[in-house]
């Protein structure tokens, strides 16, 4: 009988990419269909997929950490694929991501009309992103590039609080979010190409869970204070000691010595927040930081960055954050347990 051909997944690598990304991938969706029934009956079965690490020109190199990476294949190598998996490719959310990678960028267009899954965890979105493919489309990378998304790549919809973001499946474009999202995609995987039988156990044999509460518990405001608009970064920097006061928007209108239109024009163009959006962001941000460490009441960390009716703090904290207040606390509450050092009260 002929042997049934595995699904192959290619693993898109460069310098810039983490080795817990590379290699977390790697080792899980290798293990499909071999792991599971070795640790249930002690004997191993098959590997159900075909997994390679490629590079721009298949040469052996150093990720990040200075761990040497052997790529398997140069992409030239590589015309068809089941899947294509866009590792994270580090960069800062104050660098212009176009140009570095156009040989990755051109090899995933064509292997995208040659029928492949386009997949990516992380910063790999930005590949993905100058291939022109989500133009019009959902996708997700870190929370911390939305503003990046945002300015250089407009014509994307940007999900921050997505971890694994299937909004463009049907057109073979998946995108995972955080570094740790890589879980989440290799679940995905395999249930795709194996089956979820196949998907729960691996899960079950990696202790994965997924992150059903998505990104936004862990996304921090990360907008850059300076501006190049005066008034406006007058007002960031005053907004910052000033967001529990009452009526802050009105404050920082006067402040500018602008009408009420034009403040709220410019101020979206240089930070991509509303007014009202930006204050309620300061103050739930700093509420979060409350939340994990003080032993203020909820509704009294609530008041103190501005909010007075209790209600209003819970659901503008939870429409931000995507958790009550109660329940972020008690999550990160629950990490800061597990990292107490030893011999703490």
């Amino acid at each position: 009988m002929k042997k049934q051909k595995r699904p192959m997944i290619t693993l898109l690598a460069a310098p810039e990419t983490s080795a817990s990304v590379l290699y977390g991938l790697y080792d899980v969706l290798l293990s499909a269909g071999a792991v599971y029934p070795d640790m249930v009956t002690g004997s191993p079965g098959n590997e159900l997929l075909d997994i390679r690490i490629v590079s721009a020109d298949g040469k052996a190199f150093h990720c990040i950490g200075n761990i040497p990476v052997e790529p398997q294949m140069a992409i030239d190598q590589i015309d068809n694929a089941d899947a294509v998996v866009v590792c994270d490719m580090y960069t800062s959310i104050y660098d212009v991501p176009k140009g570095r990678y156009p040989r990755e960028v051109g090899w995933l267009k064509r292997m995208h009309e040659n029928g492949a899954l386009l997949t990516s965890v992380c910063s790999g979105s930005l590949l993905l992103a100058e291939t022109g493919l989500l133009n019009g489309r959902q996708a997700t990378a870190h929370w911390a590039y939305r503003d990046m998304f945002q300015r250089h790549f407009p014509k994307i919809i940007f999900r921050n609080e997505s971890i694994l973001c299937l909004a463009a499946e049907e057109d073979r474009i998946v995108t995972a979010g955080g570094v740790s999202a890589w879980h989440d995609l290799t679940v995905y995987l395999i249930a795709r190409y194996c089956g979820y039988k196949h998907a729960i156990e691996t899960a079950k044999v990696f202790l994965i869970s997924g992150h059903s509460e998505g990104q936004s518990p862990y996304s921090v405001m990360t907008r850059p204070m300076e501006s190049t608009d005066g008034p406006i970064s007058d007002c960031q920097v005053w907004i910052a000691d000033h967001y529990p006061m009452s009526t802050p928007v009105e404050k920082m209108v006067e402040r500018s010595g602008l009408n009420t239109r034009t403040f709220s024009r410019r101020f979206r163009a240089a930070t991509g927040f509303s007014p009202i959006e930006y204050v309620q962001a300061l103050r739930i941000e700093e509420a979060k930081q409350m939340l994990e460490t003080d032993e203020l009441s909820n509704d009294e960390v609530g008041a103190s960055v501005g909010y007075d009716d209790p209600a209003s703090f819970r659901r503008v904290f939870k429409r931000g954050v995507g958790l009550s207040p109660a329940a972020y606390r008690k999550k990160f509450q629950r990490i800061s347990q597990i990292a107490r050092p030893i011999g703490a009260n």
